[in-house]
């Protein structure tokens, strides 16, 4: 078997855990896409001209956000998807805690949120109720 195919299926788990996975699947999903709406319009510029970013960066975080919403409503390729969100938010919490020195209510509790629900998904996977183990199966590596 395949390392990426192994990456990609999820544990087999409880009904109860993967309902709970589901409905945070959904409430994260949805607000990622909405995140992530305005800047999958300007993907390369949506941090402004004067943006301490380079526009492949902007690219990926906007991806990351817009994309990885809808991967995470489908349970399509979670890993993936949490592994590139979860670089995004470790730099958006970076750049707001350390660089700008904001606070975290108000500033990146927010980013640190989805930095450690992103370590999560990674970790269990999405749940029985995700497209991955239709289309790779079960945890069987």
């Amino acid at each position: 078997m395949s390392k990426l195919k192994c990456f990609f299926q999820p544990y087999s788990l409880p009904k109860g855990v993967s309902v709970a996975l589901l409905l945070v699947r959904i409430l994260m999903g949805v607000a990622l896409i909405m995140h992530g709406w305005g800047k999958i319009q300007t993907p390369f510029s949506w941090m402004g001209p004067d943006a301490p970013v380079p526009g492949i960066l902007q690219f990926l975080a906007a991806l990351s956000e817009f994309g990885g919403g809808i991967a995470l409503l489908l349970g399509l390729l979670t890993s993936l998807a949490m592994l590139g969100l979860f670089f995004t938010m470790a730099v958006a919490v970076h750049m707001h805690a350390v660089i700008k020195g904001d606070p975290f209510v108000g500033g990146y509790e927010l980013a640190a949120l989805y930095l450690v629900l992103a370590i999560m998904f990674i970790i269990t996977g999405p749940g029985k109720f995700a497209l991955d183990g239709k289309i790779f199966g079960n945890k069987s590596c």
